[in-house]
């Protein structure tokens, strides 16, 4: 007879950025499964950080922000009702952003809001897509800022929304092949970090290119007979 009787499920909210390039919101959130046995004991638990992207397809010029930060909060259950101030600033923020052709944001903009931390109560830095340029710089830091950079970049690599802009920065995709080339050995946790990012792309045939490009695969033959020998 099986014994577990049940699954529970968490979720507990994160921080809230906006997105680069859209008008949109993004609210990060965490998943939390635990099957409970016949006692109510947990038998088997998974942790899933995940994001959610609210599109505000009617922000313009002349947009109410707080009726509009107000209509955001009663369709999302997933931002407290404590962050409605936070919405409001986030929504004035990308109703006054400018970007550019090429979808990156022009400088001289009023400044971005801090977004809530959840470094607050000691818990992992939680990565935004937004600040990717600040974890590519990390990759050029000494092992301990490189392991800590891939993985806040794994963190975004798991969001399957965030594939598409990562595959569009080059700049991203050649440190973190380099890294791999020339430090593999140095950090099992960075080489796990980077391969991990690799095969969150391998998972979907349009980003297989890409893994074909930066000759991840034959990087990954040579760790795996380094490791055997």
């Amino acid at each position: 007879m099986d014994e577990a009787k049940f699954l529970k499920r968490k979720v507990r909210s994160g921080t809230l950025d906006v997105h680069p390039t859209e008008k949109a919101l993004v609210v990060n959130y965490d998943v939390e499964a635990l099957i409970l046995g016949e006692l109510g004991d947990p038998m088997l638990g998974d942790r899933k950080e995940c994001q959610k992207i609210i599109r505000l397809k009617s922000l313009n010029a002349d947009t109410n922000v707080s009726l509009l930060a107000r209509e955001v909060m009663e369709k999302c259950s997933l931002i407290h009702e404590s962050k409605l101030h936070e919405v409001e600033q986030l929504i004035y923020y990308l109703q006054n952003r400018k970007i550019s052709g090429d979808g990156h944001e022009i400088s001289g903009q009023p400044p971005r809001p801090t977004s809530s931390s959840a470094s607050e109560n000691g818990e992992i830095e939680r990565a935004v897509i937004s600040n990717v340029d600040n974890y590519i710089e990390l990759l050029y830091e000494e092992i301990p800022g490189k392991v800590k950079g891939s993985a806040l970049i794994l963190q975004l690599a798991r969001v399957p929304d965030n594939l598409l802009e990562l595959t569009k920065n080059e700049s991203l995709l050649s440190a973190l092949a380099r890294v791999l080339r020339e430090d593999w050995k140095k950090s099992i946790e960075l080489s796990t970090n980077i391969i991990y990012i690799f095969f969150c792309f391998s998972t979907y045939s349009q980003f297989h290119n890409i893994v074909l490009e930066y000759r991840i695969g034959s990087l990954c033959m040579e760790i795996v007979d380094f490791e055997l020998m």
